[in-house]
């Protein structure tokens, strides 16, 4: 039963039941259900060799999820097997939001994207942070070996369908909207936090702190 909140006051016509969403929606068709993998097969290995962006999906022990970015040169997850991969941990902004869930709780979600490409590869499963010198190793950019590696062992995976890009026109740049007004991380970090720095110092800072390095 969904709680009350009255953030969502003024729309009282709420889906509440599995059966009401599939009477709006429709049944699955068998072979959408079927078509879910427990293994990495080919399919699979060589999309996830040509990934240069995936997402990581995880969630806190209050049960609030949180979506992370990961981007590198194609081919920076390793798959290790058909029920194991492996994600680099490159120098960030040091949350590791991901890794704290994940210390709780293990399961994770991850979804990789092939930039031009409309379908998406979604795979679940169970993570583990490990500090192995020869997969870290493996995995080094510009001679930089990253300090973690998140180890997934795969429950599932499966094609999702390209309609979402395909609505978006994410890969038609003639579609693209003007986002030069938008603010960049510089600026929307000195709003949210409050900070009393010009950006040039805000950024100045965080060169120093080593939140600019990529590798």
């Amino acid at each position: 039963m969904l709680e009350p909140d009255p953030r969502f006051d003024g729309y009282q016509d709420h889906v509440t039941t599995d059966d009401e969403l599939v009477s709006i929606i429709g049944p699955t068709p068998k072979k959408v259900v079927d078509k879910v993998v427990d293994r990495l097969d080919d399919i699979c290995r060589d999309f996830i060799a040509q990934s240069s962006f995936c997402v990581v999906a995880t969630a806190n022990p209050a049960g609030y999820v949180d979506v992370s970015p990961k981007g590198d040169p194609p081919g920076f997850v390793k798959v290790l097997n058909d029920r194991l991969l492996a994600i680099p941990d490159r120098p960030g902004n040091r949350r590791v939001d991901s890794f704290h869930n994940l210390l709780a709780d293990p399961r994770v979600g991850l979804m990789f994207v092939i930039p031009g490409k409309s379908e998406v590869l979604r795979v679940r499963g169970k993570a583990r942070i490990v500090r192995d010198q020869t997969l870290r190793e493996a995995m080094a950019v510009n001679g930089k070996v990253p300090a973690l590696a998140l180890l997934v062992a795969v429950d599932a995976a499966f094609i999702h369908c390209p309609k979402c890009m395909i609505r978006g026109s994410v890969w038609q740049p003639d579609a693209w909207p003007d986002s030069a007004q938008i603010a960049d991380i510089n600026h929307a970090m000195i709003a949210h936090a409050k900070l009393d720095v010009t950006p040039e110092e805000n950024f100045a800072e965080a060169e120093r702190e080593g939140l600019t390095t990529l590798y």
